[in-house]
């Protein structure tokens, strides 16, 4: 076919004010038709190039490039169809109009021209098209003159009417790039998609905003989602995983600035960034939504170098946070680590103190109740099995005894060879320490017992207690450990190496603590290293319900 010199233009002779005429009205009318027809010529141009590249491209093309082409001209129809409407010189409610209102009314279609044209460049200049990417740049080019006349034009027209006319500030008013700045058809590049691409959910209520969105991004390389309203939104951040959203600010049902809320206030969702996008320059909303917590902000029609761009921003500035979660996860571990660490040879209370900033930890306990236990003929035992089996048979019986302490509350201090050592009623005092020693020391020899029985071996257990004072506190600065000192200590080890096996020797301090809920039976006078001549005792179990009253 042969081509016309100018694309096919419906446009109307220009209007001419006679001067002569004084009539308010008629001027208003003459005023208005200049006005259609300088917002039609650009739609007639976008009309008669569209409907040019259907025939041309008929058969050579996709049958998904000429469907986006005849959406291109439909969109362009419809918007001759607004442009007359809201510009009708006779239009009963033009007083009534919102300027804001109209604006983006106005603005939709065209946003959708430029979007669809946008991405037909960039699919004919990877077919080799130079021709087509010339005319859909023309396309694109007079789409976003109209976006400039339109917003130059609409809210003195319907001031006309009014005695003071409002205009738009200089932030509301849409920045139109020059022509040609913003798309340059470069060759297309090889596939360099990343092993896990980004996962994108994009959140409009117009259907071509969301078709344009998720194919550009795809052509990123994204995985991309839609969803058609606030709701739906929501229902899939919360049954599905995504890197970003992209949010439409002005939504029937909930709005963009709803939604964001929403996400920001649940735990599991607040953490994804959002875009906010909108046909309309907001300022309020836009400032309230980045309040928010909104990542950015993306005025329709989409630029697509900001669009990369910010998208890319965004999603490296989540993939930072991520990698800060994960840090902070690994620090989280680390610390709970060096804790457990801590509370396996140091009393909670005293971990406690150390992490508030404590250096030296040493403090006195007026009643405490201090166990030793020492397992008998280990020695020779140890020498008939291997030095593994040592170190396992150990560790079955001093764990029980670490198990049997935490659940009668001691703390255990130290173990020495084959030797246990704990205490009640410190780093916090209990009134009834030595009842809770010697529930333990009960147990231990039931433990031993079955300890016995499971490995078919014969060893027994010393076990002796004293209770009184003692100095405790942290000694070392590479290896340190929570020690105590003082006579009761001194007196409560002698209670164990002067005992006999498979007996709990106590002193009558402990006698006295325990005579009314325990059994014990004199042992009699024993001579003890370094405190001599002393009155000691057996504890040989609890008494029933009825012996203790």
């Amino acid at each position: 076919m042969t081509r016309p010199a100018s694309p096919r233009a419906r446009s109307a002779p220009k209007a001419r004010v006679p001067a002569e005429t004084a009539d308010a009205g008629q001027a208003q009318k003459y005023e208005l038709a200049r006005i259609r027809h300088e917002l039609r010529t650009p739609v007639n141009h976008i009309i008669g190039y569209s409907e040019m590249l259907e025939e041309e491209a008929e058969g050579q093309l996709s049958e998904r490039f000429l469907s986006d082409l005849r959406k291109i001209h439909a969109v362009g129809e419809e918007l001759l169809k607004l442009v007359n409407h809201f510009f009708e010189a006779d239009l009963p409610d033009r007083l009534k109009l919102d300027p804001s209102q109209v604006m983006h009314e106005l603005r939709t279609p065209v946003n959708h021209i430029i979007g669809y044209s946008e991405l037909l460049q960039e699919e004919a200049a990877e077919s080799g098209k130079p021709a087509l990417v010339a005319d859909l740049q023309r396309i694109n080019t007079a789409a976003r003159n109209w976006l400039a006349s339109m917003e130059a034009h609409l809210l003195s027209t319907t001031a006309t009417n009014q005695a003071q006319p409002r205009r738009l500030p200089k932030s509301e008013k849409a920045a139109v790039p020059a022509v040609g700045t913003l798309f340059t058809p470069t060759p297309p590049k090889p596939a360099t998609r990343p092993p896990s691409p980004a996962s994108l959910l994009v959140v409009d209520d117009d259907e071509a905003i969301r078709d344009l969105l998720a194919r550009r991004l795809q052509r990123e390389g994204y995985r991309v989602a839609v969803a058609k309203n606030g709701r739906h939104a929501l229902v899939k951040l919360r049954t599905e995983r995504f890197d970003l959203v992209l949010l439409d600010l002005l939504m029937p049902g909930l709005d963009g600035c709803q939604v964001l809320e929403v996400l920001k206030t649940d735990e599991a969702l607040r953490h994804i960034p959002v875009i906010m996008i909108s046909a309309l320059d907001d300022v309020a909303g836009i400032v309230r939504c980045i309040e928010i917590g909104a990542e950015d902000y993306l005025a329709k029609p989409f630029n697509p170098v900001f669009l990369r761009a910010r998208i890319g921003a965004a999603l490296e500035k989540k993939r930072l946070r991520d990698q800060e979660q994960v840090y902070l996860g690994r620090l989280q571990e680390e610390q709970e680590k060096t804790e457990r660490l801590l509370l396996s040879i140091l009393p909670k209370a005293i971990v406690q103190r150390i992490k508030q900033g404590e250096v030296n930890i040493a403090e006195g306990f007026d009643e405490v109740t201090v166990l030793f236990a020492d397992l008998v003929g280990f020695t020779a035992f140890a020498a008939e099995i291997t030095t593994a089996d040592v170190v396992r048979v150990l560790n079955e019986i001093f764990s029980a005894f670490d198990l049997l302490a935490d659940r009668h509350g001691l703390e255990k201090i130290k173990t020495i060879g084959d030797s246990y050592m704990a205490v009640a009623g410190l780093p916090t005092p209990r009134a009834d320490h030595a009842e809770a020693a010697a529930a333990m020391a009960l147990d231990m020899q039931s433990e031993m017992q079955r300890f016995n029985a499971a490995f078919h071996t014969g060893l027994r257990m010393r076990i002796g207690m004293h209770a009184g004072p003692v100095t405790a506190g942290i000694i070392g600065r590479n290896k340190f450990i929570y020690d105590l000192w003082g006579d009761t200590v001194n007196t409560a080890s002698r209670m164990e190496s002067h005992g006999q096996p498979g007996r709990i020797q106590v002193t009558k301090a402990i006698h006295d603590r325990l005579q009314e809920k325990f059994e014990l039976r004199q042992r009699g006078q024993i001579e003890v290293k370094g405190k001599g001549s002393m009155t000691t005792y057996y504890l040989l179990g609890r008494k029933s319900a009825s012996e203790q009253v």
